[in-house]
Order: C-alpha cells, then sequence, then structure tokens
C-alpha cells in the first residue's frame, strides 16, 4: 500500500483517534460551561496560526473546520463575507482559523494549503469549500484536488509530493487532537469569540450579536 492509498483510506481511524480523547481529559482549561481560557486557545499549537485581520483586534475569533463539513462550507459561503467587511476589515474583531478535519479527504485538502505559499492559504481554502461538492463525492478525490491545486501553482509532481508530507499530516492531527483534548471540540464548525464557544454554522446576525457584546 503507498503512502497516498494509506492517507485515502485512513479517515475513519483519524476520527476515532482523536475523537476519544475527551474522556481523558474533562474539563482541563475551562472555566464556565461554554467558555474557554482565552490565553490557553491561543498558545503556540503545532502549525504556523492561518489568522485574517489585526492582531490587535479587540475580538478573537477561533474557527475549527473541516473542509468535508458542508456547514463548514456554508459558513465560509454565506456568513464570513458579512463578518470579515463588518468586523475583520475594520479592525474589530480578527479570524483564527484552525483545522480540524473529520476524515482523510478533509485531511488531504488542508495538506495542500498548508503546502502551498502561506498568502495562498486562505484563496485555496475558499476555492475548496466552493467546490466541496465536486472533491468530496469524486470516486477519488485526488485529481478534482489537482485542479484546485493548480490555481495555487502546484505542479502533479508537487500536489503528490505534498500528499506524501508525513511530518505536514501529522501536525495538522495534532492540531485536532489538542482541540479534542483541551478544547472539547467535537464538532464542525466549532467557534470561540474572545473565549466563548458556540458550535455550529452561526448566521451572521447571531454572530454579530455576539460580536457586538466584546466591543
Amino acid at each position: 500500500m503507498d503512502r497516498r492509498t494509506m492517507l485515502f483510506g485512513a479517515g475513519i481511524v483519524v476520527a476515532a483517534a482523536a475523537g476519544g480523547a475527551y474522556y481523558l481529559y474533562g474539563d482541563r482549561l475551562f472555566g464556565a460551561a461554554g467558555s474557554a481560557n482565552l490565553q490557553a486557545l491561543l498558545a503556540e499549537g503545532p502549525l504556523p496560526e492561518m489568522v485574517m485581520g489585526n492582531a490587535d483586534a479587540p475580538v478573537t475569533i477561533i474557527e475549527y473546520a473541516s473542509m468535508t463539513c458542508p456547514h463548514c462550507a456554508n459558513f465560509h459561503e454565506n456568513t464570513l463575507p458579512a463578518i470579515k467587511e463588518k468586523y475583520i476589515d475594520t479592525g474589530k474583531a480578527r479570524l483564527i482559523f484552525r483545522e480540524f478535519p473529520f476524515d482523510s479527504r478533509a485531511a488531504a485538502a488542508f495538506m495542500v494549503a498548508r503546502c502551498a505559499p502561506a498568502e495562498q492559504y486562505f484563496p485555496l481554502v475558499d476555492v475548496m469549500f466552493k467546490q466541496q461538492a465536486t472533491w468530496v463525492r469524486a470516486e477519488d478525490p485526488r485529481q478534482p484536488l489537482l485542479q484546485i491545486a493548480r490555481l495555487a501553482g502546484f505542479t502533479q509532481e508537487s500536489f503528490e509530493a505534498c500528499l506524501k508530507n508525513q511530518p505536514v499530516l501529522d501536525k495538522l492531527l495534532a492540531v485536532r487532537e489538542k482541540a479534542a483534548k483541551e478544547f472539547k471540540v467535537e464538532s464542525t464548525p466549532t467557534f470561540f469569540i474572545n473565549g466563548e464557544m458556540h458550535a455550529g454554522a452561526l448566521p451572521v446576525e447571531e454572530m454579530s450579536k455576539i460580536i457586538d457584546k466584546f466591543l
């Protein structure tokens, strides 16, 4: 079995390994129910942070997402543009986007985004969400993912090399494991807004109401 086959056949193992950790760590790092210690949330993780907005913004939104999650795609297509215009672009909030792959296809998509230059990360994620149905439902997702990756300058060779990059995969899974163990993330999308936990694809009005109370 080659490395690519191992990656695309490992989805159930990935999800099960990360998901069982909640019972081992209980409420560690948590304060009130539905919130987390913001300092702990912002601690350096296995991968460099992918951030939209100013570092000194008064509101920090941390999103955990899976590339194969339709609710995440819905948030990025229908809610995030308005939140970005109203809060992120105006310096009121920043968004930290973190990977929480639920399956091997999500892990592969995130690997491609992480192998790209940093400035291409969010554009690739955006296209992957918009074309989610195409590559998620494909019998073999590599070809549609490659077509998306080509937008960021990938060749067939660099794309294949990325999917064989074990350190990148290990770090992605470490991000997921840390979120599961320490912050009780168990579904996507999950948001921490100044430490306050909210699960589900929040509509613009609801997310705005949450952000506004911190301003």
